[in-house]
């Protein structure tokens, strides 16, 4: 039987001191609930002395924390409470370097640990990834990962965020190119194509894990999610003023083709038939001919 260090009491100190720990981390308590694979209310009790602690899990939960049994039993509750450590800052997620080049690809800016994690998202999903396995597979300690993001959720939430400003800015970057709204709907899809390929494992992670995100984060990404449809609605309502594009179910078109690139990471290999160069050329004139109104040429430029 593994030893018991609280029982059901109120006045042991151990879930104050754990809920002190977990604040000078800045973590959300379903976070580290997450983390220590128990329910929110669980560790709300454990915060609140109403239920016993193991000793196993209280080791656990100072591994999840990036510290020791010793230094959360020696916190001083009340001293905590009235001003104590503030929470470990959070980094700030990598932020893409201004392409030359919208269709230009390098190698992921990720520290150790992001670019550790980002493979364990892939591999095994969200929820099957723990942070002592991505701090296997990055070479290091659980308690050195807090050293780079202060939880899971803010590791997934620095790779979409991520995945999100690359996205835009090279959005930003093809439209530039374009002359007219056929020509710029076209650049589009080949902007999706690219990064949905070269950056595969990113629209992976950020389709496959957008109900992982806690509330706030998830509103956040939809939003930007929603200015990148947004490029390619604008340039199809341009289009269809004009006479360019069929008017007939013409946002459902545009919303389908979009799909059809974000849904690239499910089959793309990049040891397949075709690179992705390729695969934006055909997007490109599968979309073209599911928008343009009949008898209408194509843009020069996309012809």
């Amino acid at each position: 039987m593994p030893r018991r260090v609280s029982p059901r009491v109120t006045d042991d100190p151990t879930g104050a001191q754990i809920r002190a720990a977990r604040t000078r981390r800045g973590l959300s308590l379903r976070t580290l609930a997450r983390t220590v694979d128990v329910s929110p209310a669980t560790l709300s009790q454990i915060e609140l002395g109403r239920t016993g602690l193991t000793l196993t899990r209280l080791t656990r939960i100072a591994d999840a924390l990036g510290t020791s049994v010793q230094e959360i039993l020696a916190i001083d509750p009340a001293r905590s409470a009235e001003g104590g450590p503030g929470p470990v800052r959070d980094r700030r997620p990598p932020r893409p370097e201004q392409a030359r080049d919208w269709r230009v690809y390098g190698p992921l800016p990720f520290d150790p640990v992001l670019g550790a994690a980002l493979t364990e998202f892939v591999h095994v999903g969200y929820h099957g990834a723990t942070v002592r396995s991505i701090a296997r597979r990055a070479g290091l300690s659980v308690p050195g990962i807090y050293h780079y993001h202060p939880s899971k959720q803010h590791m997934l939430m620095a790779i979409l965020e991520y995945t999100m400003a690359d996205l835009l800015e090279r959005a930003e970057a093809a439209r530039a190119e374009g002359l007219d709204p056929v020509e710029r709907f076209g650049l589009q899809v080949e902007h999706l194509v690219l990064f949905h390929t070269h950056r595969a494992e990113l629209g992976f992670v950020g389709a496959a894990e957008k109900r992982s995100l806690d509330d706030g984060n998830a509103r956040r990404i939809a939003a930007l999610r929603t200015r990148q449809q947004h490029y390619v609605d604008d340039e199809v309502h341009d289009a269809v003023a004009l006479g360019l594009f069929r008017s007939d179910g013409a946002r459902e078109r545009a919303r389908s083709i979009v799909t059809m690139c974000t849904a690239l990471p499910t089959w793309w290999r990049r040891d397949g038939h075709h690179t992705p160069e390729q695969i934006a050329e055909q997007y490109v004139a599968i979309a073209r001919d599911v928008m343009l109104a009949p008898g209408r040429p194509t843009s020069s430029r996309l012809s």
